[in-house]
């Protein structure tokens, strides 16, 4: 397998192409490190674009959703066109001008046809990553899905084979006549960090916190 993904018309940016990454350890930290994603696509009323849970195994995206939405539905039977954007915030780039504000991040985009799962041992893998991807460990302490709730939840399939990431760093790029300008500049960092566990209400209070939440 090569070491990076293809590009393609659809993948190069058109602006600050010097920031695309098509190496296949950049994106695969972003997409797994990512929470959310977004799948955009064209409905019979319209583009669409809806948020959902994601998760990567291989070179395989699964995508998590209700067999009564939309692009499940619209997968049927020979798979739907989509985009699929991730997206982490990293830091508040401030300027002293207007113009040159901007956000420090790290993005993936991954195009292609989506399919949908219907083998039932891939369903069950797909669920696992999913629940692995919110946190690892996670598919192994939980009931996983019995028939009916099989049946009411959807997966969709999208091969990684399409794919860029974009990456911006570092801090304000100012005009240089603005440099002597009396205003603050520079970076606020961002970070997304996980609170202390607040345990359900009915949870048996001898029950122990798990290690992979400690």
């Amino acid at each position: 397998m090569d070491a990076t993904y293809r590009p393609t018309k659809r993948t190069t940016p058109t602006r600050y192409r010097e920031r695309a990454h098509y190496d296949r350890p950049t994106v695969h930290r972003i997409l797994d490190e990512a929470l959310i994603c977004h799948v955009g696509y064209v409905s019979d009323h319209g583009p669409v674009v809806l948020p959902t849970t994601h998760a990567r195994h291989g070179e395989t995206l699964y995508l998590h959703g209700s067999t009564g939405s939309g692009p499940m539905l619209a997968a049927k039977p020979a798979g739907l066109p989509i985009c699929v954007t991730a997206t982490l915030l990293d830091g508040l780039v401030l300027a002293r001008s207007a113009m040159h504000h901007s956000l420090n991040y790290r993005s993936v985009v991954v195009l292609g046809t989506a399919r949908l799962v219907v083998n039932r041992d891939e369903k069950l893998r797909a669920f696992d990553a999913l629940l692995d991807h919110i946190r690892p460990g996670r598919a192994a302490d939980c009931r996983m899905p019995n028939a009916r709730e099989l049946a009411a939840t959807a997966v969709l399939a999208l091969d990684l084979v399409e794919v860029s990431a974009k990456v911006r760093h570092g801090g304000p790029v100012d005009d240089p006549e603005d440099g002597l300008l009396p205003h603050w500049a520079g970076v606020v960092p961002l970070t997304l960090s996980a609170g202390t566990p607040e345990p359900a209400d009915d949870l048996d209070p001898a029950t122990q916190l798990p290690a992979y939440l400690r």
